[in-house]
């Protein structure tokens, strides 16, 4: 996620103005600290839910974290509530007109991807939320981060989903963004070491 690597690798959590300990970039904006405390690294179940974080986090490629967070809304509608098998059914039409809605980000290749995935969903063998937690790691094997420098882009998880995931036809997922989906959806928990959220 952008608001990791946007911020210096040295740092460890950090007071608020509501005197919260939390990890570095969840104090760095007003809108990242319900985010950080309400939703980032919280397990996430449930298709609708999980596809509107994997096309978030395709869309963020590139961008800050920030950029989207403000256009969550117009996204939603955009994109009738992500919604999977309603995106499936976009055409054309729908592509010029999210192409011509400036509350999300008008990227046709993201826009493409965002459908494509959706029918991607569609033809999966098994539900979209087992196929994504089934590269979840186990949290014991793995130390919680001290510091934003502990946190990796990628590990062998989010490149083996990244992988499975273009097998079945998704596009935009690449070990970044996997490992981005992961932290999003509390598959893995990188709150670093004295932040109130840790574990």
């Amino acid at each position: 996620m952008s608001e990791l690597a946007s911020e210096p690798p040295t740092r460890a959590a950090t007071r608020g103005a509501d005197g919260r300990l939390r990890c570095s970039w969840g104090n760095s904006a007003e809108d990242y600290v319900a985010y950080h405390d309400d939703e980032w690294g919280v397990p996430l179940h449930g298709e609708v839910a999980l596809y509107e974080r994997l096309t978030l986090e395709a869309f963020q490629s590139g961008l800050s974290w920030l950029t989207i967070l403000r256009k969550r809304e117009g996204f939603r509608r955009a994109f009738a509530g992500f919604e999977p098998k309603r995106v499936a059914g976009f055409g054309d039409a729908d592509v010029a007109r999210l192409m011509a809605d400036a509350s999300i980000v008008r990227n046709r290749a993201k826009i493409d991807a965002a459908i494509r995935n959706a029918r991607a969903i569609a033809d999966l063998d098994s539900p979209l939320d087992e196929l994504l937690w089934s590269f979840a790691p186990d949290p014991a094997a793995r130390p919680r981060p001290k510091t934003l420098a502990d946190v990796p882009a990628t590990t062998p998880e989010s490149t083996a989903m990244a992988k499975e995931l273009k097998k079945r036809g998704f596009a935009f997922v690449g070990p970044t963004t996997a490992y981005a989906l992961m932290q999003a959806t509390g598959m893995v928990d990188d709150h670093v070491e004295g932040c109130w959220r840790a574990a």
